[in-house]
């Protein structure tokens, strides 16, 4: 994560910010967010059924990727310096454009889309996040992601 002050910000308009590591999704995490959320829809978590879709096994429900964003932005996304925390605004855009396999393994990447003072201690920041599935040409979503970014 790169540190950055609010008077660079714009320098960084419309660039990419960063890039995260791969991460695995695999059969366990799924069946624990099944869990987690109350979705046990066979093609998450039956591996004989969801043989027999088009998906050919088990994929990861869209908002289990969705939710790696968190940590793929600790990662890629800029850190103010002087900020003292940030928090989920929201998406303005959300796609989910490919199935991700059981198995597979994703990672985003973020790039600065909008900057927005809302008050003198708010910044809000929208990032164009794309979570990339490996070996794979069509991501898995693509999402404008706001935060708002608290300073002292």
């Amino acid at each position: 994560m790169k540190i950055v002050s609010v008077t660079d910000l714009e320098h960084y308009l419309g660039q990419e910010t960063g890039l995260s590591d791969w991460f695995l999704i695999d059969q366990a995490m799924i069946n624990a967010f099944a869990d987690i959320t109350h979705d046990h829809q066979f093609i998450h978590i039956d591996p004989q059924k969801a043989k027999d879709t088009p998906f050919g096994g088990t994929i990861a429900h869209g908002f289990l990727t969705l939710s790696m964003g968190t940590k793929f932005a600790q990662q890629a996304c800029l850190e103010i310096k002087g900020a003292v925390m940030g928090v989920n605004y929201g998406f303005d855009k959300l796609r989910f454009i490919s199935p991700v396999p059981s198995e597979s393994r994703v990672r985003g990447r973020f790039t600065l889309a909008s900057i927005d003072q809302k008050a003198p201690d708010q910044i809000l920041l929208g990032y164009d996040m794309v979570v990339e599935i490996e070996g794979r040409n069509k991501p898995a979503l693509i999402a404008r992601w706001l935060g708002l970014q608290i300073l002292k």
